[in-house]
């Protein structure tokens, strides 16, 4: 079986930490490098319900997409959600390692598995990394459709083929325009509106769209605009990390036994449609 230090060190071929974010935190979060590894845990998000998976699957390390502490802390006391989070895995032998920023820009990374869900044909990233001389690597993804669809119908694979969250599929945009082209991006992606544009793409599928960008982006062309659960957008690529590991696992004979999480961490958990008698205005 292989050490931790060896499985990080393989991971870290995939995503390496020096292609995050400068504002992001990657990397090993708890484990020892000399612990044994024979079972990996998946996730989007490193929350108490996925550890206490991790402690039931009987897994050595879980590898999450969301860091645990973002922004830095002074105290892991178990009087604190995030402390309990680490006293359960140090308790349990569990290591935890986050790829986050630096597996969203990695090729392949989170738009391509979100763009293999939506049966997309990848042409490129939407903001290149320049430091790649292929051009595969950067933040979200050019995609090509085998034929037109609308817009309504394109919303529909995604709530079709996406995991099934309480928010669903928001569109903003003319529902009968014709789709061609789109763009993806898992994860929050109202930064990257002049980028789509730029690109000619007829629709954007992303998550966490909010009022204001939204009706600006609207204003300014006939984009269509689809959001999606943030967690919804990012959990194909925990399938997508596990296949990548199981592979590195055979090449290298360690017999590791990797898992995906289907817990749905989103934190929204239910949906109560507008009822009002006029659905073109506010009520009263």
């Amino acid at each position: 079986m292989p050490r931790l230090s060896e499985v990080i060190a393989a991971l870290e071929t995939l995503w390496p930490a020096e292609r995050a974010e400068s504002w992001d935190a990657v990397g090993t979060v708890a484990g020892d490098p000399d612990q044994q590894v024979t079972r990996v845990l998946f996730a989007v998000d490193p929350v108490q319900e996925i550890v206490d998976e991790a402690v039931k699957l009987g897994a050595d390390l879980l590898v999450t997409h969301h860091p645990l502490y973002l922004r830095g802390t002074t105290t892991v006391a178990a009087t604190h959600f995030k402390g309990r989070v680490v006293h359960t895995l140090i308790k349990n032998d569990i290591a935890l390692h986050v790829a986050h920023t630096n597996a969203d820009a990695a090729d392949p990374g989170v738009s391509d598995a979100l763009a293999a869900a939506l049966d997309l044909r990848v042409t490129g990233p939407l903001v290149p990394d320049l430091t790649d001389p292929e051009g595969r690597r950067g933040l979200g993804r050019l995609c090509a459709l085998d034929h037109p669809v609308t817009v309504r119908e394109f919303a529909a694979r995604a709530a079709e083929r996406l995991p099934a969250t309480a928010q669903g599929i928001r569109v903003a945009g003319d529902p009968e325009a014709l789709v061609r082209t789109a763009a993806v991006s898992g994860g929050s992606g109202d930064s990257l509106f002049d980028h789509v544009r730029a690109a000619g793409a007829d629709a954007f599928l992303t998550a966490d769209l909010r009022h204001h960008p939204v009706s600006e982006a609207r204003a300014q062309s006939p984009l269509a605009l689809l959001d999606a659960a943030h967690w919804a957008t990012e959990w194909p690529w925990c399938e997508l990390a596990a296949s990548q590991l199981d592979e590195i696992s055979d090449r290298h004979g360690w017999d590791l036994r990797v898992h995906v999480s289907k817990t749905v961490t989103d934190p929204w958990t239910a949906h109560a449609a507008s009822t009002t008698s006029d659905p073109l205005g506010a009520p009263n």
